[in-house]
C-alpha cells in the first residue's frame, strides 16, 4: 500500500524560487524589456534603457538566466564575419516554457490535457465522453506512475498531498479543486482513474477506492487488491 512521501524539493518549490527572482525591481524591469522585445537584446542595450551600469545589468541578467527565465544566444550585431568583424555579442531573450505557482498546488494544465484528449478520442470513436475521460486519465496516470517509480512519489508530484489515515491513505489536496467544485462527478471520475493508473504504472499492489468523504479529495487508497484499469460502472455521484 502506498505510504505518504514528502520530496526534498517539489517542482512547486523550484518554480516558486524562480519566480522570486523577479521580486527585485531592476531584475523585473530587465525581464519585461526582454520579454516584450521581438528581437533578443544585448547587455548594452538593456543597461541603457534601464539606466543601470553594464555590470549591474549583466549581474541581474545572468541571475534570470540561471533561474530559467531568460535564454541567451551569441551573434555579431554588425553582420560582418571574418577578421576585424569583432566579437559576438551576448543577447538575451525570454526562455521557452511557463511557470505556474499555486498554493495549495493545482494541476489545471494536466486536467485540460486529459479532457481535451478525451473529447477528441470520444469524437473519433463515437463513444460517450465520460468513457474517454476514464480511459485517458487512467493512461495518463499509468505514465506518471511509471516515470515516478512509486505511487507516493507520483501522488506528491501531482499535488495530491497523500497522508496516512486509519488503514489507508487519503489525499490532503485536490489538484483540480476549482473544477471539482463546479463539476464534481466528472472530476471524481478523472481523479480515481488517474490514481488507479498511477498505482498500476508504479506497480503498487493496492486498491484505489472512490470515497467522497476522504480527506481533501475523493480518493482513498487501501491495502490489497490490484490497481487495475477503471471499471465500466460509473462512480457513485458525490
Amino acid at each position: 500500500m502506498a505510504q505518504p512521501h514528502v520530496p526534498d524539493e517539489p517542482e512547486q518549490d523550484r518554480s516558486l524560487s524562480r519566480i522570486l527572482a523577479l521580486a527585485d525591481p531592476a531584475r523585473r524591469r530587465l525581464y519585461r524589456l526582454v520579454a516584450r522585445s521581438a528581437e533578443p537584446l544585448s547587455r548594452e542595450t538593456l543597461a541603457e534603457r534601464t539606466g543601470l551600469t553594464r555590470s549591474t545589468a549583466a549581474f541581474h541578467l545572468e541571475r534570470l538566466v540561471d533561474d530559467g527565465l531568460l535564454a541567451t544566444e551569441s551573434r555579431r550585431l554588425t553582420g560582418r564575419t571574418g577578421p576585424g568583424a569583432g566579437r559576438p555579442s551576448k543577447l538575451y531573450r525570454r526562455a521557452e516554457g511557463e511557470l505556474e505557482v499555486s498554493v495549495p498546488e493545482r494541476q489545471y494544465a494536466l486536467a485540460g490535457e486529459v479532457l481535451a484528449s478525451a473529447i477528441e478520442e470520444a469524437h473519433d470513436r463515437g463513444e460517450p465522453v465520460l468513457d474517454a475521460v476514464r480511459r485517458i486519465a487512467d493512461r495518463t496516470g499509468e505514465a506518471i506512475g511509471r516515470e515516478a517509480g512509486s505511487l507516493p512519489v507520483a501522488l506528491e508530484a501531482q499535488g495530491f498531498e497523500p497522508r496516512a489515515e486509519g488503514d489507508g491513505v487519503v489525499m490532503g489536496n485536490c489538484p483540480f479543486h476549482r473544477l471539482a467544485t463546479r463539476h464534481p462527478a466528472l472530476v471524481c471520475e478523472l481523479n480515481v482513474a488517474l490514481v488507479r493508473g498511477a498505482a498500476r504504472g508504479a506497480d503498487d499492489d493496492c486498491r484505489v477506492a472512490f470515497d467522497p468523504g476522504a480527506g481533501g479529495c475523493c480518493v482513498r487508497i487501501l491495502a490489497g487488491g490490484t490497481a487495475s484499469a477503471p471499471g465500466t460502472q460509473p462512480l457513485p455521484q458525490p
